[in-house]
């Protein structure tokens, strides 16, 4: 039986319906705690949650500010929009919070937004951005993950006219910190988007739910991977998970499903307000069950004050 990495914990903050100081709280307590190894944004530009006019702050540079308040937690965007930023504008913007970070960046990029769901459409109309169809854009990410690694290595400057993207005299100085590059993780669940996963990818993420559709997404990556001759080992299975504060119980039970599963880095996304010592709470109800044997049988515990 291969051997399986222990399950690596964190948690995600949409930076929406909320203050850029109830986030940095929130981060700045999860830095301190081991058992915490990631956190996360979302990159959307307005609110796909709540008011529909509420605050919603953009994700890189929100990132770039945690980045230089916190030392130890790994920490990225899950997952960029390859809709909203050129490549060489965002591996430029990449490679800045990787230095920033002192080399703590995970890449996270997807195809982008949500194409049924009419809050995450109206944001591309509201800020000038075109909106492509799926086919375009999903060769639109593939193309964009190849520049973007040749702009982290390459010592030379270089040309590239592509089908969707053309560069003349493209160079990126500095590097990132990771050498040879940041891990890449690739988000989604469409079978297009798994085999950009399995070319590129070094973690692929999902969002949780239907269990059964999830192993069976796994497992379609795994045949791309063998496809083209990739070990499918080497792409760490990521999933995305609720956190209900009230039921606890229920997202243990989502997160032992999900390592039963094969999935050993898990994000837990955290609803706001968030409560006082969140990080903490999660710690205590969350993880620690979760990668240890349960004495307790209680399904309710009391939610963090």
């Amino acid at each position: 039986m291969p051997h399986r990495p222990p399950p690596s914990f964190g948690i995600m903050t949409a930076p929406m319906q909320v203050d850029y100081h109830d986030i940095l709280r929130v981060w700045r307590e999860a830095d301190t705690i081991p058992a915490i190894e990631h956190a996360w944004l979302f990159d959307h530009l307005m609110p796909i949650g709540g008011d529909p006019d509420g605050p919603a702050y953009e994700g890189w540079t929100l990132l770039a500010a945690l980045a230089a308040q916190t030392r130890r937690l790994r920490l990225g965007v899950m997952v960029t929009s390859n809709r909203f930023r050129p490549p060489a504008m965002l591996a430029k913007i990449a490679t800045t919070v990787d230095v920033v970070s002192g080399g703590r960046l995970d890449f996270g990029i997807g195809v982008g937004s949500r194409p049924d769901h009419p809050l995450a459409r109206r944001e591309y109309e509201a800020h000038g951005l075109p909106f492509h169809d799926s086919a375009q854009a999903v060769g639109s990410l593939a193309e964009a993950c190849t520049l973007i690694k040749r702009l982290w290595t390459e010592e030379k400057p270089f040309d590239h006219h592509g089908t969707h993207h053309h560069l003349t005299g493209a160079f990126g100085n500095p590097k990132p910190v990771q050498r040879p590059h940041p891990p890449i993780l690739i988000g989604g669940r469409s079978a297009a988007t798994l085999r950009i996963a399995a070319e590129h990818a070094d973690l692929w993420n999902i969002p949780g739910g239907d269990i059964e559709d999830v192993v069976r997404r796994s497992a379609l990556l795994d045949r791309y991977c063998r496809e083209i001759g990739r070990d499918p080992a080497r792409i760490t299975r990521s999933i995305h998970l609720p956190v209900s504060y009230d039921r606890p119980g229920s997202t243990r039970d989502a997160i032992t499903e999900a390592i039963d599963a094969g999935f050993t880095h898990l994000v837990l996304g955290l609803p706001s307000p968030y409560p006082a010592h969140v990080a903490r709470w999660v710690t205590e109800e969350l993880v620690n069950p979760s990668v240890r044997p349960v004495t307790s049988s209680r399904t309710h515990t009391p939610r963090p004050t």
